[in-house]
């Protein structure tokens, strides 16, 4: 037995010994939700959960709130709707040349917020009954070059288990990559063994996409087998969820991403948490995580920075939310705001720009027969006069508006004067003093709209530009 599966199984199985571990929890709340979803805690992630406190332990303990039904929160069972997008059981065919494939219903601990808390830990959704007929789906269609393993962990696996599907599929030719979806670097890193790394490193390119949520998580161990990944061709990155009392703090995230790329693993994704039953009680609001996303940019390296993304519900695929950068888009220009707050101006190629006119006339046309309530709370007005000015000495610029409609809420500010109060103002007086101004007066929809509702940050910006 190997010291992993010996950590397995010097841990936490059963709602028994949880309680026993952990007395203020009721058995019997235990008991009920096992019955569902198993427990388990390793020895090393019991350790590590117990020395960090809350933010660790909360992933890992049942909590009562997984028993209830959540009305109206919208969560389900699949709230990706996978079930209906398996061609074969187990094998899910959702974006045109990808596919993701379950091999294991086992996994190192059980997170309580998991997404699959439908099937993962039951042997009798994840099994190998389907794997033939799953590599043989992916062999008749050539359109498919990237196979993402995932389960369950699939290093739960044997190793020759797991070389034995790998290679199969690595036998492929239309098969480019293959992605490996693992906590296991984090969860239980002593599984990533040479002998492990020597297994399946015949089969490059092979990415591992690992799952790190805190920076307490980032342990000499994690960053250990981190580091053997890498000096075996396995290039890591990092899919983190985020969390509510676990990570929903711009701190605590930056601190991890930086974390990880000391340990050559880059943050590819930050997960906006599903709408999983039972988990409503780990989700944060989206404003939060745009919030995160506009502490992170520019405040420190992009490499350190993952897309924030929610899987759309119902199977949508996975959509990326950006903070508000984008003020303006014009056919002469783009207005845009840095990292700071600060705006800038960018003028846009002007040759060729007559071919963009019925396009962008079309689009206008098209809003338009939407009606108002088809338009986006808190977008710019669709016809108003922009002044951007370009302030002498210290290079800001600086929005006013002047008669914008439908301004709301501040964000277009009644009677802003020199842009006080109203970034996009109505009313707005037009600053004196300031040099290089450059006007666009009355520009409809088809050559302006704005990306995103304003937010808190929008007018704490027109604030320190005024």
């Amino acid at each position: 037995m190997e010291e992993w599966q010996k950590l397995l199984a010097e841990g936490i199985n059963t709602p028994a010994q949880l309680v026993k571990e952990f007395p203020h929890l009721d058995e019997q709340m235990v008991k009920a939700i096992s019955e569902n979803f198993r427990v388990r805690i390793n020895k090393y992630w019991l350790d590590l959960a117990k020395q960090s406190g809350a933010p660790l332990l909360k992933q890992i303990l049942p909590d009562e709130r997984e028993l209830r039904e959540d009305v109206g929160s919208g969560c389900a069972d699949d709230p990706l709707n996978e079930e209906a997008q398996s061609p074969i059981p187990n094998l899910t065919h959702r974006y045109p040349d990808r596919v993701l494939f379950l091999i294991s219903h086992q996994c190192a601990f059980y997170c309580r917020y998991c997404t699959r808390k439908r099937k993962v830990s039951d042997a009798e959704q994840i099994n190998r009954s389907n794997q033939t007929a799953a590599i043989e789906y992916i062999r008749s269609h050539p359109e498919i070059r990237d196979v993402i393993l995932s389960g369950g962990d699939p290093l739960m696996l044997r190793d020759e288990e797991l070389e034995s599907i790998v290679s199969r599929i690595r036998a492929i030719p239309h098969v480019e990559i293959i992605r490996i979806g693992t906590r296991m670097p984090c969860a239980l890193p002593q599984r990533i063994t040479e002998k492990f790394c020597t297994t399946l490193k015949k089969y490059h390119p092979i990415f591992m996409m690992v799952h790190f949520n805190h920076p307490d998580e980032v342990t000499p161990e994690a960053k250990e087998a981190m580091e053997r990944l890498s000096d075996h061709g396995f290039p890591t990155m990092n899919q983190a969820v985020l969390l509510k009392g676990v990570n929903d703090d711009p701190e605590v995230l930056k601190k991890l991403f930086h974390k990880l790329l000391m340990a050559r693993c880059r943050p590819y994704y930050l997960y906006q948490a599903d709408l999983t039953k039972g988990t409503n009680y780990f989700r944060t609001t989206t404003e939060k995580g745009l919030e995160i996303m506009r502490a992170l940019r520019g405040w420190t390296s992009g490499l350190a920075i993952p897309h924030y993304v929610i899987d759309a519900p119902g199977g949508g695929g996975k959509v990326p939310l950006l903070p508000r950068y984008v003020l303006r888009r014009t056919a002469k220009e783009t207005v845009v705001r840095n990292y700071r707050g600060d705006v800038y101006r960018y003028a846009e190629v002007q040759e060729g720009c007559e071919d963009m006119l019925p396009a962008m006339a079309a689009a206008a046309g098209a809003d338009a027969a939407a009606g108002p309530e088809a338009a986006v709370p808190g977008a710019l007005p669709v016809r108003s006069r922009m002044t951007v000015t370009k302030l002498n000495g210290n290079g800001k610029h600086r929005v006013n508006g002047t008669n914008g409609t439908n301004g709301t809420n501040g964000a277009h500010g009644a009677h802003g004067t020199n842009g006080t109060n109203g970034s996009h103002g109505a009313n707005g007086t037009n600053g004196t003093n300031g040099a290089h101004k450059t006007k666009h007066v009355n520009g409809s929809a088809g050559h302006g709209t704005a990306p995103a509702p304003l937010t808190a940050f929008d007018l704490a910006a027109a604030k320190r530009l005024t």
